[in-house]
């Protein structure tokens, strides 16, 4: 349920009598001991409520929340709402097992005062961070703009890197390779040095100036001196110059952290952190993992226990490590933490063995494999470096063997497939001994150009933001989703590309602002949290000192704002885009609806909108000019139209490139319009193309069984075939290369649209295990499907469990008709009562005077 008591969300949900205070649209009192508003959240007046009511009928009152910051701060504002006159007990717990949560209840203790304390100042920090610096971004810059502490010090990570990547300068090297062969047997050998010294690379490299960097002493070759040594060294004869065997152990990772699953969900299983902690959270409510908001990497014994058992039955002894493997952890904000994230019970139930589904199966074969591999004994592996000469030129081939591959038998990190893994990892040579002459099969020049910094993951902003001390793992995200929310970032395929927004906000920041946004900063601001909890430090003094000191947020707000000129502040400065060309000055500004660029020649400005889906990493000087001579000059025609005579135009729209029918008047006010599809370069499109985007939807012909028109099209997601059946729906299947949408044919569509349909994210649809026949009331089919809890019936948007002990082959469509009529009849009870009771309480939400401890909390802002 969350938190039961929260600051006001809005203006509206501020009680009366306070709303006159100047202080209030914050809801904190800053003038007197930073005493903070508390009303009971809409969503939780029923909840609420219903505690009340039970209370009554009750002997004791057990308070089972969390054992973090937050849900110290949920236990202690239930005390304060419910204000039992009963005997009232705190327990915690970390896993939902008979036997955890028996043992919490025979071990209870008093609320901790400090998590409480140390929850509600992070809370009012937060809240007076995002609600005093954000409307300052509304004035500046754009309307719906927001500030966070841990959200704007992520923003300006993914700025400094791309940054980076404008600034970077591109440098070209040559080297060789061969292709040798010793006793039937190939391997790889690259070129090191020339006359002794050492060949270039892409560490050698300055990545401001696209040249060597000062004081490397290393040969670059270019394509002309490359292939002038591959021609001289043909031929010539090679020779083993020394070899070098060294033996080395790798030690299992430490169990799963909160970070640590969310970086590893992200690589492996390519979820998102939000995604991770919601399938986390689902596996943990059902008792399959323990607590998952943690940075512990501890381990009952009752843990290791189980799974050093798991190693015995699974692996056999040899693969369970000689003492039994404890993790500490090195983070100070551990007090906070439970024990690392596993399986659940004194027994882990193998993944085969939990019956799970999908996300759901996965995530927890990952955090099964990764808590046996701990207790794994070391993997062994020998390194082999072998030296080559031929002529002046130097050679090395590098091998690995593994003697002994240990914990890689269950679990490579990076990696899902363990035993493909383990034959990755290896690089098998031949039997080599110095003196040796292995026969060159071939020698090829090879072209490398220098890459810039990549782009933040999920993965690895998580990985950095812990390292740091920014911020909690458990906050992480909620910060992504938000900046992922809110426009500061576009998700590209797995990276993380930060939007002009973005640029704007942390120019903006950093440059009045720069304590807020300074990683140091705020890690030492976290640790200050850690101290409050630990009682080593006072709530009070700290809060005083960052909002009303001298260097407090709200003097810095007011000196600055009148210091901010909103002009400015819209305004980006781009590497490799920015300052005057030709005698015109380009900038890319911030405006009322998005980003556009600004060019000022003389007296006279142009403007011209960027596309949408454009961020700074897609705008160059080029795309500029195109964006630029659209709008002075009208779009490029590609032709007339063969039929219509009308000229065809390419454009590029918020969406980015498409293609045009006919100009648009006031006669033609929608004239057609066509995105180009994916993959394709508008300046690769011809007429003949544009003549076949403008056809779309294509008619193909119609289906032999249903005689419905089957049609070819481009949508939102790109082309597509469809069987269009009218009342009866539509059946879609997206058309992936090679097949065209232009060329495809009725057949291949038919082959198409008789394969399962694959969901977004690659999920085939369900196939019915048994069609049962059609429900007597609208002749829909009934059938029954194998689903992640087990086996159900479907009918229509209706699904309905079939009881355990009941097999496929005995579901009958009576049974059916029964278990799906109960399941309706229940979900109709349900909405009903929840409509009932949706009403708000008349009662006006309360604020509590400060007593010794105090709490609450919601998202970072």
């Amino acid at each position: 349920m969350g938190h039961v008591r929260d600051l006001p969300p809005s203006a509206e949900e501020i009680p009366e009598k306070y709303k006159g205070e100047k202080w209030a649209q914050l809801g904190v009192n800053v003038e007197a001991n930073f005493e903070p508003i508390y009303v009971v959240p809409k969503d939780k007046k029923k909840i609420v409520k219903e505690l009340k009511d039970a209370l009554k009928a009750a002997d004791e009152l057990v308070l089972a929340t969390d054992e973090d910051r937050e849900g110290e701060s949920i236990s202690w504002h239930l005390l304060q709402l419910l204000k039992p006159k009963i005997p009232t007990k705190r327990m915690v717990f970390h896993e939902i097992t008979q036997e955890a949560i028996q043992s919490a209840l025979n071990n209870c203790r008093d609320l901790d005062e400090q998590l409480v304390h140390a929850q509600e100042t992070r809370r009012i920090l937060d809240r007076l961070y995002g609600y005093t610096l954000s409307p300052l971004l509304w004035k500046k810059i754009a309307r719906g703009l927001s500030a966070g502490r841990v959200q704007s010090v992520a923003v300006r990570l993914l700025v400094s890197r791309e940054r980076e990547r404008r600034a970077f300068r591109q440098g070209d090297y040559w080297d060789l390779k061969a292709l040798l062969e010793k006793d039937k047997t190939n391997f790889d050998a690259k070129l090191t040095t020339v006359d002794g010294v050492k060949v270039a690379t892409g560490s050698d490299f300055d990545e401001t100036t696209g040249k060597i960097a000062q004081g490397r002493n290393v040969v670059l070759l270019d394509e002309a001196q490359a292939m002038a040594l591959k021609e001289r060294l043909t031929d010539k004869p090679w020779t083993v110059s020394k070899i070098e065997e060294r033996p080395s152990t790798r030690k299992p990772a430490p169990p799963f952290t909160t970070s640590t699953l969310q970086q590893e969900a992200n690589r492996k299983l390519r979820l998102s952190a939000r995604q991770t902690m919601q399938v986390a959270q689902g596996l943990y409510e059902r008792g399959f993992i323990t607590y998952m908001r943690t940075d512990s990497v501890h381990l009952s014994e009752q843990a290791i226990e189980a799974a050093r058992t798991c190693v015995e039955e699974k692996y056999g002894k040899n693969y369970l490590s000689p003492k039994p493997r404890q993790y500490t952890t090195k983070s100070k904000g551990a007090q906070e933490a439970h024990e690392a994230i596993r399986p659940a019970g004194n027994r882990f139930r193998t993944p085969q063995e939990t019956d799970l589904g999908g996300n759901d199966l996965k995530l927890y074969d990952l955090i099964w494999k990764r808590t046996v591999a701990c207790q794994m004994a070391d993997s062994r592996q020998t390194n082999i470096a072998v030296e080559l000469k031929v002529e002046n030129a130097g050679f090395r081939s590098s091998g690995k063997r593994i003697d002994f591959p240990g914990f890689l038998r269950a679990y490579v990190e990076g990696s899902d497939d363990p035993d493909a893994a383990l034959e990755n990892q290896e690089v098998l040579l031949p039997r080599l001994k110095e003196g040796d002459h292995p026969n060159c099969q071939e020698l090829e020049a090879i072209s490398h150009e220098t890459q810039p910094p990549a782009r933040f993951t999920e993965a690895s902003l998580v990985k950095t933001l812990e390292s740091e001390g920014v911020g909690r793992p458990s906050t992480y995200a909620s910060v992504i989703g938000t900046i992922i929310d809110r426009g500061y970032v576009q998700l590209k395929g797995n990276a993380l590309t930060p939007t002009f927004t973005a640029f704007a906000v942390t120019n903006l920041l950093e440059k009045h602002f720069p304590d807020l946004v300074d990683i140091g900063f705020t890690a030492r601001m976290e640790n200050t949290l850690d101290d409050i909890a630990a009682g080593e430090a006072s709530w009070l003094p700290y809060l005083q000192k960052f909002y009303s000191g001298e260097a407090g947020l709200d003097t810095q707000v007011r000196e600055q704002e009148s210091q901010i000129e909103a002009k400015v502040a819209r305004t980006i400065e781009l590497e490799k885009l920015g300052g005057e060309a030709d005698g015109i000055l380009y900038r890319v500004c911030i405006g009322k609806f998005g980003p556009y660029i600004e060019a000022e020649n003389g007296d006279e400005v142009i403007t011209a909108s960027i596309p949408q889906d454009l961020t700074p990493a897609d705008l160059t000087p080029e795309l500029v000019q195109e964006l630029l001579l659209q709008k002075t000059e009208g779009p490029e025609k590609l032709g007339l139209h063969p039929e219509t005579g009308e000229p065809i135009l390419m454009l590029i729209g918020p969406y980015g490139p498409y293609v045009q029918l006919g100009e648009e008047s006031e006669e033609n006010k929608k004239p057609k319009r066509v995105s180009l599809p994916k993959g394709v370069e508008k300046d690769s499109v011809t007429l003949d193309m544009a003549v076949g985007l403008l056809s779309l939807p294509r008619l193909l012909g119609v289906h032999p069984d249903t005689g419905a028109k089957v049609k070819a099209a481009i949508g939102r997601f790109g082309p597509y075939v469809v069987h269009d059946q009218g009342k009866e729906g539509k059946d879609y299947r997206s058309i992936k290369a090679p097949d065209d949408v232009l060329a495809i044919t009725l057949e291949r569509a038919l082959e198409m649209l008789a394969q399962p349909k694959v969901g977004r994210g690659g999920r085939r649809s369900a196939t019915p295990l048994r069609e049962l026949g059609a429900h007597p009331e609208d002749s829909e089919p009934v059938n029954v499907y194998n689903g992640p809890y087990g086996l159900y019936v479907k009918h229509g948007k209706t699904n309905a469990s079939i009881p355990k002990e009941v097999t496929v082959e005995d579901v009958t469509l009576e049974k059916a008709l029964e278990w799906l009529a109960a399941k309706a009849s229940s979900g109709s009870k349900t909405r009903k009562k929840s409509t009932k009771s949706s009403g708000t309480s008349k009662k006006s939400s309360r604020t509590t005077k400060r007593s010794t401890s105090r709490k609450k909390t919601t998202p970072e802002s």
